[in-house]
């Protein structure tokens, strides 16, 4: 069908109507829980971020009566401790990375003028993980067993089981669930951005927002797991005695701050980055003109991530490292204000340039810039080695921390609320009660926060829960709770707003008259999104080509029918957006909230120490996994291609470097590997704070025969997976099976092979960090190379049932690209293990 053929008005309210039958929405409450179209999905994941953003609101307001007058009795030190802790844990872990998330889950099908992204049942369990993990976290306050020992849990007082209660395990088990999801996110956006663009949106015609996501969520990979790797040494220490940071057995406290900073640091540019990305939406809609230097902001936003990461130890400067250290790290932390400021500036040009119409969503934009400018100003200072060591673990630091992230997190997000509420609700918010709230929360802000500078100079410290009258401090601690009420106010203000908008009238289309695609949708547009794929050809479409939104209203682009009854979306390639196939997207499912449910067990339970029924949700996690892939997946389609429009057919079926599902398994093992790094680099600190490591009484370790003959086994399993890739591809399908079957021998032989080393050198892990760090490294091999195997039986399984042939083997090679990673994962283990003892 040619787009000539749909100037047919029948023929296109036909296809209108088939496209309405299958996006339509789910009837029924469990059928709206199980709804994967990332629509829904975002909105619920928005709506719970921002209950738990009020829930941590609540928290600080209780901590700052406390601090309101000195000597206060408000609450304990105790309840204190738990108030500031999960104050901090949920505001970054439970609101300022998953509101991003869920923006951007919303926001991205439609500024790529796509259906949906790639894997909505992947956004949905990650919805489902974050909102049982959220739950578990933030619930244990009103059981008085919430964590206290602060949002980043430094050892040994968190490690220790007889100074700290139960609240340590729930905010590592139930946070690391929580990570699962943001993961999860992460995939999906980076697939998303790179797979899922238009035909013709090459990367230079992005919309500033995607590029944005696609860096943070790049960020995602490289911040989170150095953190799930601390995570698992941290709960090995609580749980089983390893001592991974008792200095008494050859731990390190100070093992763990780098761990965490690794990711502490670049989470703050991770949830600061997307909020700039709503600046670059609505500055230009509200300029009446293109974003300058395009180019620069980009490379601005890929310059800030990669310095991100080199100021981790900006945190560590009064632990005692060595000189050139803090000179590095000084001046890392100082570079990263070049690119923040091209950005700021860019923005600041581009209004300068062009023709401003005042708005809501501008006010709190610029209002945001002036705070977010001081928070900045103040982190140049703390830079600085010998400034730092007057002001560390002062007020100083908690009013810098909170202007950054005010300025540069929450007022942008009431900015893009503002601005995108009609986009989401086809309604527009209030502008009176919106600059009410504005002009609250900007003076309450300033009032709150700026006088700690001056507390904290004058000698007040963190996480104290009272403090004596003879400091002279009352009346800035006044002055700040006061500030924190009025901000608070703001917030309510907006809330209300927030509530009485379904009694407003529908706001025209494109209210604010934007550019870009996102703008295409109408307030009672179908659930199926944009009528048709456009084709792009600038950055601001609906400025720049003509009749565009005529044309995409009409169906004259691309995929403007659904034949089959199935909800489709156009992947193309990843430089140049050249259309390769139609992709078939997950339908409505419990899959997915199953799978979160179990998962969740698993956690959970272990926090109990109820082991066997951890074990047994485990188990239960890997069937609805299965059950999941099996049947929601690579599915083989009913014919090989499909026509989309312009005389153009494309494929219904993708597989290898291709497919988004290659990519999927690509950007997770990416993750993965980034976490085992975070584990060989903890063998390697204990090698560099310890003369002695391996201590000469343990120094021979698991010996050579053991490691090198599992490394032996998880080579030629992974040799036998490429060879059936390629026997399978070339129709030697009973080949192929038998490499996989083998295979299959080959992995599961060398999990037994992997745990002869240390057990039969009698390597006790609760003696000395060096057998306890040995051992993290097996098991962590030994359970990917208990995973492959499962992987290989699945492809096996799949060919066996004729669910993959030797046209359709998405399966087999996407268990390929694990398999890479695990052969590099079994090399460095064992190597390390078995080699570096003898080298040392």
């Amino acid at each position: 069908m040619s787009l000539h053929d749909q100037d047919d008005p029948t023929l296109r309210a036909a296809q209108e109507e088939r496209l309405r039958a299958v996006w339509a929405q789910p009837k029924g409450l469990f059928f709206r829980w199980t709804d994967t179209n990332n629509n829904q999905v975002g909105v619920w994941y928005t709506l719970t971020a921002f209950g738990f953003m009020l829930f941590a609101g609540v928290l600080a307001l209780i901590m700052r009566a406390q601090l309101a007058v000195p000597d206060n009795d408000l609450v304990e030190a105790g309840t204190f401790n738990q108030l500031f802790t999960l104050h901090g844990s949920m505001m970054m872990f439970l609101f300022a990375v998953p509101m991003f998330e869920a923006v951007s889950i919303i926001l991205l099908p439609q500024l790529l003028g796509a259906r949906d992204l790639p894997f909505p049942r992947l956004s949905a369990f990650g919805y489902w993980s974050f909102l049982i993990g959220g739950i578990f976290v933030s619930g244990s306050i009103f059981f008085d067993a919430a964590p206290d020992g602060g949002w980043f849990m430094y050892p040994p007082l968190t490690t220790r089981t007889d100074l700290s209660g139960l609240g340590a395990d729930i905010w590592m088990l139930g946070l690391s669930f929580i990570e699962v999801s943001s993961v999860a996110a992460a995939v999906e956006l980076i697939v998303g951005v790179l797979k899922c663009r238009p035909p013709g949106m090459r990367l230079n015609l992005m919309p500033l927002y995607a590029w944005y996501i696609l860096v943070v969520a790049v960020m995602i990979l490289f911040a989170f797991p150095p953190l799930i790797a601390g995570d698992i040494l941290f709960e090995m220490e609580r749980l089983l005695n390893w001592p991974f940071f008792d200095a008494r057995r050859g731990g390190d406290p100070l093992l763990w701050q780098h761990l965490f900073w690794i990711f502490g640091h670049p989470e703050v540019y991770i949830i600061f980055l997307p909020s700039i990305a709503l600046f670059a939406m609505l500055v230009p809609t509200f300029a009446r003109r293109h974003l300058l230097g395009y180019p620069w902001i980009v490379l601005a936003a890929v310059g800030t991530a990669f310095l991100s990461f080199g100021l981790w130890v900006h945190h560590m400067f009064t632990t005692g490292l060595p000189k050139i250290s803090l000179a590095f790290f000084s001046a890392a932390s100082e570079a990263v204000a070049i690119p923040t400021g091209v950005q700021i500036f860019v923005f600041i040009a581009t209004l300068w340039a062009g023709r401003v119409t005042w708005s809501t969503p501008l006010l709190y934009a610029t209002g945001s810039l002036a705070i977010f400018v001081i928070g900045g100003l103040t982190g140049v200072m703390v830079a600085v080695a010998p400034f730092d060591w007057q002001a560390h673990d002062s007020y100083f630091v908690v009013a810098h921390l909170h202007y950054v992230l005010i300025g540069g997190t929450l007022m942008p997000l009431f900015a893009g609320l503002y601005y995108y509420w009609p986009l989401i609700t086809g309604k527009k918010l209030s502008d009176r009660l919106g600059r009410i709230g504005f002009w609250l929360m900007f003076v309450g802000a300033n009032i709150a926060f700026f006088p700690m500078h001056l507390s904290g100079l004058m000698g007040m410290p963190r996480r104290v829960f009272t403090y004596p009258a003879e400091l002279g401090l009352g009346g800035l601690n006044l002055a700040s709770t006061i500030g924190a009420y009025l901000f608070a106010a703001g917030v309510a203000v907006v809330c209300v707003d927030l509530c009485l908008s379904p009694r407003r009238k529908k706001a025209e289309r494109n209210p604010w008259n934007a550019g870009t695609l996102e703008w295409l949708a109408q307030p009672d547009d179908e659930n199926w999104g944009v009528r048709s794929v456009p084709l792009i050809e600038s950055r601001y479409p609906l400025w720049d080509q003509k009749d565009f939104v005529k044309k995409v209203d009409e169906g004259r682009y691309f995929l403007p029918d659904a034949e089959e009854g199935r909800r489709e979306t156009i992947v193309t390639t990843v430089l140049d957006a050249r259309p390769l196939a139609v992709i078939r997207l997950g339908e409505p499912s419990v899959k997915p909230m199953l799978t979160a449910a179990v998962l969740g067990g698993v956690f959970i339970l272990t926090t109990y120490h109820l082991y066997w029924a951890a074990l047994a949700c485990g188990v239960a996690t890997l069937a609805c996994t299965i059950w999941w892939l099996w049947t929601g997946t690579a599915q083989i389609p009913e014919k090989p291609c499909k026509p989309i429009g312009h005389g153009i057919e494309l494929p219904l079926y993708l597989s290898g470097p291709s497919a988004p599902g290659w990519w999927a398994m690509f950007i997770t093992m990416m993750a993965d590997a980034t976490a085992f790094s975070g584990l060989v680099f903890g063998y390697f600190f204990f090698w560099t704070r310890h003369e002695d490591f391996p201590p000469m009484a343990l120094a021979d370790g698991p010996g050579i025969v053991w490691p090198l003959a599992a490394l032996a086994l998880g080579l030629v399993s992974w040799l036998l997976t490429i060879g059936a890739r390629e026997v399978h591809a070339r129709s030697g399908v009973g080949a192929a099976r038998l490499m996989l079957l083998v295979g299959i021998a080959a992995s599961l032989a060398g999990i037994g092979a992997g745990l002869a080393g240390p057990w039969t050198t009698g390597m006790d892990p609760e003696a000395h960090s060096y057998p306890a760090i040995v051992w993290t490294l097996v098991i962590w091999t030994t359970a990917h190379s208990g995973v492959a195997a499962i992987m290989q039986a699945y492809a096996l399984a799949r060919s066996l049932a004729g669910r993959m042939n030797p046209q359709h083997d998405a399966d087999l090679r996407n268990v390929t690209v694990y398999m890479h990673f695990f052969a590099l994962t079994a090399v460095l283990t064992y190597a390390v293990i078995g080699l570096f003892p003898e080298v040392a």
